[in-house]
């Protein structure tokens, strides 16, 4: 197939006379030799021009238009082929083609006039690619600098959401405009904005929120402890019971596509201030205690009716307490009366035998009195 067959013509034609004048002016009637003259067509580029010449080979018709050929230009019938009447003469300029498809730069020589045939005579398959010329663009002898991006298939992640996508987009930051995701500042994209697209690419981007919470945590109270010499040793009584109190305490969270991953607590406000607990502890020596002895003191003691009142006192119930929570068991003793007669711990958790026993010892020290109610059942 010719070469002119491939390449469209334009409709510029210019008709000149080459070879220089071939015509021999004859006065009186001669004519010139005419015999040799020939007319061809020079397509070049597009633009022909019908030429009368004297030429015989393409070659110097090419001289005698001024028309020089690098060794990119294409010319056909070749410039050492003979020249025929009515022959037609067909250049093509080389021009320098800078292809970029997808990142990676190559550069080609062409005599396609336009971007469409340019693409077509290297095998460029750009069907819906994105390109930074438009097609019909023409090449100019001085070249051209074209990039091309193909569609890829690539997966956006955010939101909470995944989508797939084809895009033509050249670069990260370029294909989340297109997919509609503005990423904000401090937001976290899985990789660089300015890193191309390529095929089956995912790109994910976390939302990363900066926010104030606040808790309400308990504040213990402390205790301090009195010592006082109106209590016996091992006495111990809550004179202030403590109450803990409460604050509001203040965090700078981190929060990673709506899941908490920072919490640090930046400051604090006490909204009910604890109550200290105060406790009393004795420091009396404690008498010494009486004698050991068995289920019988005597002194008239054992012969009387403990049960009657034991009954009277606390119902005959050995583990019982007073509602004020100062007298314990069968007979009610206070606890500094208790151990003044050598009980230990307390008087309702001794077995009832120690209970009766403890309070023989009190009779024989004070009688009845210490029981002003029901001491009358003895």
């Amino acid at each position: 197939m010719q070469l002119r067959a491939l390449l469209s013509r334009s409709s510029r034609t210019v008709r000149l006379t080459a070879g220089g004048t071939a015509l021999a002016a004859v006065v009186g009637g001669t004519v010139a030799f005419t015999a040799f003259d020939k007319d061809v067509v020079l397509d070049a580029d597009g633009t022909t021009t019908e030429i009368s010449t004297f030429a015989g080979t393409v070659g110097a018709v090419l001289d005698a238009q001024g028309v020089v050929l690098g060794e990119h230009d294409l010319v056909a019938p070749a410039p050492d082929a003979q020249l025929s009447d009515g022959d037609e003469i067909v250049v093509r300029y080389g021009r320098q083609l800078t292809l970029t498809v997808d990142g990676e730069e190559r550069t080609y020589w062409t005599t396609a006039l336009t971007v469409d045939d340019a693409l077509a005579d290297l095998g460029v398959r750009a069907d819906g690619a994105k390109l930074s010329a438009s097609r019909s663009q023409a090449l100019g002898r001085e070249g051209l600098a074209l990039d091309v991006v193909t569609p890829k298939p690539v997966v956006v992640a955010a939101d909470g959401t995944e989508r797939a996508l084809t895009t033509t987009a050249a670069d990260v930051a370029a294909l989340l405009a297109e997919a509609g995701v503005e990423v904000r500042e401090g937001d976290e994209v899985s990789l660089d904005p300015a890193a191309r697209v390529v095929p089956d690419l995912r790109v994910q981007v976390v939302r990363v929120d900066r926010v104030s919470s606040t808790e309400v945590h308990p504040v213990p109270h402390g205790s301090r402890t009195e010592r006082t010499g109106e209590m016996f040793e091992g006495e111990r009584e809550v004179v202030t019971a403590g109450v803990d109190g409460s604050k509001t305490v203040t965090f700078d969270d981190v929060l990673r596509d709506g899941v908490r991953v920072e919490h640090v607590p930046v400051g604090e406000v006490v909204d009910v201030a604890p109550v200290e607990e105060v406790v009393r502890v004795g420091t009396k020596e404690r008498p010494a205690p009486a004698p050991a002895a068995s289920g019988n003191v005597g002194g008239g003691a054992d012969g009387l009716n403990w049960s009657a009142l034991a009954q009277c006192e606390s119902g005959g119930n050995p583990s019982i307490v007073s509602a004020s929570g100062k007298y314990h068991g069968l007979y009610q003793f206070s606890v500094s009366t208790w151990r003044a007669v050598g009980g230990s711990g307390l008087p309702s958790q001794a077995s009832a035998s120690e209970q009766t026993l403890r309070a023989k010892m009190l009779y024989q020290r004070a009688g009845a009195g210490q029981w002003p109610v029901c001491g009358k059942r003895l």
